[in-house]
Formats: C-alpha cells, structure tokens, sequence
C-alpha cells in the first residue's frame, strides 16, 4: 500500500504523478487544484485551504461536499493532519511532495513532521520527493541501497543528534566506522554502481538522492 501526499507547492517542483497510477492520494490545501487539474481525484483533501481562492475551494467542495475546513489557528500543520490521514490506511510507503519550494520554513516544518511519523511508524517508509530529489530517513542499523539511474548522487547527513559507526560498502567512496557529527558536511555527492550497505549503529541518518539538472 502507497499513499501519495501532495501539498501545495509551487508546480514547478512537482514530479510527474502518471508515476503512481494505482496508488491512494491525499490533497493537502491548494495541492488538491494540483491533483484534480491533472485528472486525480484524491481518496481525501485535508488542509484549511488559506492557500486556494473562493472559486477553487468551491470546486474542492463539489468533490467533497461534506468536507470542512481545519481552523487555521490549529497546532498541527496541514501536512501533520495529512500524515495522520495517510497512516489510517497501513501502508508500506507514504510519499510527500509539493513541501520544499517557496517558503523555507514550510519544508523545515515538514521534514520535521516526516521525522515524526518516521520515529512513530517504524514499519513505513516516508519519502519527500520533489522533481530532482528523493529524501528519507533511516534508522540506526544495515539498509540495502539499489542504485536508482534517475538520482546518481546520494549525500548522507546526521538528524538531531550524530551518527555513530557510520560504514558504506558498495559505494565509489566507502568508510568504515566513522563517526558524523551534526553540521558535518563530509558525507555529500556518493555515487553508486549498483547496490551498496549504509550501517551505523547510533543515531538518525537522512539520505538525500539527487539528480543533476
């Protein structure tokens, strides 16, 4: 089970959605326009909706008519309400766009948020994806990583706190036993052939893979 939140980012950053066509999607705020003005009618909309015009709202409503709109006074975000929508389904991966362009402290806010749902929900893989980038947290042990020919470069940063016994295998530049202190830069642009380990034993570690347009 895959659940595709889209928020309402600039369209400029948005991947192609014909990428999931059999997966659930959520619209948050003005990235219900986005779906509906691609021809997807999102399983739910959750949001305030500050961000869509009185004419856009209302074309919201004719999908939705019992739908009400949060209290923009609320203490959760609208991609907070829409990660909890996302769990009421199981599923194995949630995926996250429209959040990283525009205003900086709406993608802080929700790479914060993703963290989390990932601490809260070990068995789901939460992915931020944008039309160049791929980002995802992992947790202190060993995970598989396939080379994706889409993102050639993967960087790999400590989150909260440093990661300790940090080793790479399979990768053209491979550690062993190092550790990352928070701020550290060290670790950006890796490549891989085909398939390579990252394992620590301490810590949360973000991995970002990115294509070079």
């Amino acid at each position: 089970m895959k659940v595709i939140i889209i928020a309402g980012g600039p369209a400029s950053e948005l991947p192609d959605f014909s990428i999931w066509p059999e997966d659930t999607f959520i619209g948050v705020d003005a990235g219900t326009i986005a779906l509906l003005d691609k021809g997807i009618v999102p399983s739910s909309a959750v949001g305030d909706f500050d961000s869509v015009s009185p004419e856009q709202f209302a074309r919201i409503k004719r999908v939705f008519p019992d739908l009400q709109p949060a209290s923009p006074d609320k203490d959760e975000t609208d991609t907070e309400m829409a990660l909890a929508e996302a769990m009421a389904y199981d599923p194995e991966i949630v995926i996250i766009t429209g959040v990283t362009g525009g205003r900086l402290d709406h993608y802080m806010s929700a790479l914060h948020a993703i963290y989390g749902f990932h601490l809260k929900y070990p068995g789901t893989q939460f992915f931020l994806i944008n039309k160049q980038n791929r980002i995802r947290f992992l947790e202190a042990g060993s995970h598989e990583i396939l080379r994706n020919s889409r993102y050639r470069y993967i960087s790999f940063y400590p989150f909260a706190e440093e990661i300790k016994g940090f080793s790479l295998t399979g990768f053209k530049y491979e550690v062993a036993d190092e550790t990352i202190s928070f701020g550290s830069t060290r670790f950006i642009s890796n490549e891989l052939e085909h398939a390579g380990v990252v394992s620590f034993i301490e810590g949360n570690c973000i991995m970002i893979e990115s294509a070079d347009e």
